[in-house]
């Protein structure tokens, strides 16, 4: 949903800031934060379920005045099978992130979500034909030896948490592939239309059998995840518009930081030695095949 509106609210900013791209990043780190912390909050008295569909529609809402303004243009695509699937995808992926978040420290989802490049960066290869070089293959393994460090198997506690939001990052991994497959023939606008009613339609049948009446309370904290959820979207949009992806990706470690900062101020959550470490090599890996990516392509 990022890129169909960095052209938004943003766009009447000036010429291309990597200072102003690294503020927005961490902006967007804040507010994803704020997101998981919402969700935490209300994760007792309803269904992962149930929370997924006000996401998704409260997102929407946030959004809808881009596309009143450009009528059913959106909508015209030949692709209707493919969106449909990964729209599906997408509601699969929310699905995992809501209930992880349920079970799981929000800085250890943090620090588990940021192997998502990871997991592209090996689907890209069979889905894609991509090659992967040494140094990526010693990046990726040094990632999920990471991923190890925090969930360690064997030795700690099961944590069927952390294996939901690892399913999760696989799920958004697979559609972050669909979307660099769709976009060769569509707009992202008309990716993001779909994706958006229907991943909304999807969750709200699913949601059907432990649908509970939400307290106004219970509204107020959707909506403010939706709000913040569509405003990371934007900030993220203009951000990796506005500076090279390596300048402004390390910024974004800060979202583990400020996951954090919620989770021991609102919910007495100090993240333990292990996720600190392990987010940091997961981290680092996904840094380092941004800038070899970025090598690589000034090269060609």
């Amino acid at each position: 949903m990022t890129t169909a509106f960095g052209l938004g609210p943003f766009a009447a900013l000036a010429r291309p800031s990597t200072p102003r791209a690294m503020v927005l990043v961490t902006i967007g780190a804040f507010l994803g934060s704020a997101v998981n912390a919402c969700v935490r909050h209300i994760a007792g008295d309803m269904h992962p379920f149930e929370i997924t569909f006000f996401r998704f529609l409260f997102g929407f809402l946030v959004l809808a005045p881009f596309f009143v303004r450009r009528g059913w243009a959106p909508f015209r695509t030949r692709r209707l099978p493919l969106h449909c699937v990964r729209a599906a995808i997408h509601a699969l992926s929310m699905i995992l992130l809501v209930t992880g978040i349920t079970l799981t420290p929000i800085a250890k989802v943090a620090a588990l979500v940021f192997t998502s490049p990871l997991f592209i960066t090996v689907m890209a290869v069979f889905a894609l034909g991509e090659v992967l070089r040494a140094r990526r293959i010693s990046a990726l393994l040094f990632g999920f030896a990471g991923t190890l460090v925090i969930v360690r198997p064997g030795i700690a506690d099961f944590d069927v948490g952390a294996l939901i939001i690892l399913g999760a990052s696989v799920t958004f991994a697979l559609i972050t592939i669909l979307l660099k497959v769709l976009a060769r023939t569509e707009s992202p606008v008309t990716i993001t239309a779909y994706t958006a009613l229907v991943s909304i339609v999807i969750t709200g049948v699913v949601a059907i059998p432990v649908w509970q009446a939400p307290s106004p309370a219970h509204l107020g904290w959707l909506a403010l995840a939706g709000l913040c959820g569509s405003l990371n979207h934007l900030c993220q949009a203009q951000a990796f518009k506005e500076a090279e992806v390596t300048a402004i990706l390390p910024v974004s470690y800060t979202m583990l930081i400020f996951s954090a900062i919620l989770g021991y101020a609102f919910f007495a959550e100090v993240p333990d030695v292990w996720t600190w470490m392990g987010g940091t090599m997961i981290f680092a890996s996904a840094c380092y095949i941004a800038y070899r990516e970025r090598r690589l392509q000034r090269s060609d």
